[in-house]
């Protein structure tokens, strides 16, 4: 990303889909710490998208 690749669209999408599969993964668990990773893969998965456009 520093070197303004012609991809850092791309990679910050592929970013994002990864962090949504991940919180989608941890939100079917109760525990206190999977429900934290969920809701913090979210948050990554906004920020991602947000560099990707």
């Amino acid at each position: 990303m520093s070197a303004n690749s012609n991809f850092v669209a791309e990679y910050c999408e592929l970013c994002a889909e990864i962090c949504d599969w991940c919180a989608e993964q941890c939100s079917q668990h109760d525990h206190a710490h999977c429900q934290k990773c969920a809701e913090s893969c979210r948050a990554c998965a906004e920020e991602c998208r947000k560099l990707a456009a």
